[in-house]
């Protein structure tokens, strides 16, 4: 039997029972929404339809109301409920508008229950609130944490930190250069052709490549915006890069965190902090293989600061919370969480003996702050990462 992500449990919960909202998994690619969607159809025991958009033939609104009608045989076949699966559905043009209007016009007696999955969170983003508002309930299907590696591949925490956790490449650890071409070829290499550069419109896919591979050279890494152009060819402006980062982020590869300030007018051309999202797209790239990361305290110490980072955006990255981090001269605070006036000032001792804490500074700024001090003397790292960062922000 295949390992089962805790998700599953919460959204086959909501789906066995009337549901008065259309469920939504939004997730990045290769993480399993597929396989929940289908651990679901497989326990919930009512007839279902399986419909993927994942197709090199562009499709329009008329496939959202076939797969839409075959609910309704199958319905009238079998029984009421039946669960509508809609899989990769940003794919569709006007997808959001057709199922509005299909939702929005159920007849009494037909009980049909949705759950649709999409890998881009701009695109999904667009039709749900532009014509879904109200009438759905979004679920995020983040990249595998390391409780879920340890138990559903034995991983230890320096192997998670150094493969990040991408389950369909856990068969390849022990070669690491095959790991490294599957990560290269099937995972990175097919979000920025099919969920960036073909969903979006960017006039330089080249330099979108190339912002992306600098971005995995430097984890966890402050870099100006002008610098960044100085290292990339045909750049342009500060503006695309700007532009080109957040469509990054939007794949769930790579965030720009900006500088904190309770001015938001001085954050906006803040230097970002280039966090990776998963650890994966880091080592993927690098010439160090897993042994040569672990030994090298500069390096390893990135990675683990670049996990702490790609765990809070993966967690906690949403309309509620704000993740950033702070500099003043020399001094620097690796993370800064903030919703509304609440503050938590996140240190990563990780090894690197480079850096200057801000903690002491920062708190004098902002002596409301709560601190967390991650590895070292502070919160180990075997228990920060095994548990919901929530536990921690109290």
């Amino acid at each position: 039997m295949s390992y089962e992500r805790p998700l599953k449990s919460v959204i086959l919960a909501e789906l066995s029972r009337p549901a008065p909202v259309i469920h939504v998994i939004i997730g990045p690619r290769q993480v399993g929404k597929t396989t929940i969607a289908r651990q679901i159809q497989d326990s919930i025991g009512i007839p279902t339809i399986y419909a993927t958009a994942d197709s090199p033939i562009p499709l329009d609104a008329g496939w959202v109301e076939t797969s839409w009608r075959r609910a309704v045989a199958e319905g009238a076949a079998q029984g009421f409920p039946v669960l509508l699966i809609l899989d990769e559905l940003q794919k569709v043009k006007g997808w959001s508008e057709s199922l509005k209007l299909l939702w929005d016009n159920r007849p009494p007696g037909q009980d049909i229950r949705v759950l649709i999955l999409g890998s881009s969170a701009l695109l999904m983003q667009e039709g749900l609130t532009e014509s879904l508002a109200g009438r759905f309930f979004l679920h995020r299907c983040t990249h595998w944490g390391y409780p879920e590696c340890r138990d559903a591949f034995g991983w230890t925490l320096e192997q998670w930190i150094y493969f990040g956790g991408y389950p369909g490449a856990s068969v390849f650890m022990e070669n690491e250069a095959t790991w490294k071409s599957y990560i290269n070829d099937s995972l990175i290499e097919t979000v920025l052709a099919r969920d960036v550069l073909q969903m979006s419109r960017i006039t330089k896919p080249a330099l979108l490549r190339h912002l992306f591979a600098l971005a995995a050279t430097m984890p966890a890494h402050v870099i100006s915006y002008n610098k960044m152009l100085g290292q990339l060819q045909d750049a342009g402006n500060t503006t695309t890069l700007a532009h080109y980062l957040k469509m990054l982020e939007n794949a769930f590869l790579v965030s720009g965190l900006e500088l904190f300030s309770r001015g938001r007018l001085r954050k906006k051309g803040s230097s970002p902090k280039l966090v990776l999202w998963n650890n994966a797209l880091v080592n993927s790239l690098s010439t160090r293989g897993f042994t040569e990361s672990l030994g090298d305290t500069s390096w390893w110490g990135r990675l683990v600061e670049n996990a702490v980072g790609a765990s809070l955006c993966n967690t906690l990255l949403s309309v509620e919370y704000t993740i950033s981090y702070w500099r003043d001269g020399d001094h620097e605070v690796d993370y800064v969480i903030s919703r509304g006036q609440d503050v938590w000032a996140v240190e990563v001792k990780s090894g690197r003996g480079s850096k200057t804490s801000g903690l002491s500074r920062f708190r004098t700024r902002y002596p409301d702050a709560r601190v967390l001090l991650v590895g070292g003397q502070g919160i180990p790292l075997e228990d920060f990462f095994s548990r919901d960062i929530g536990v921690w922000l109290i």
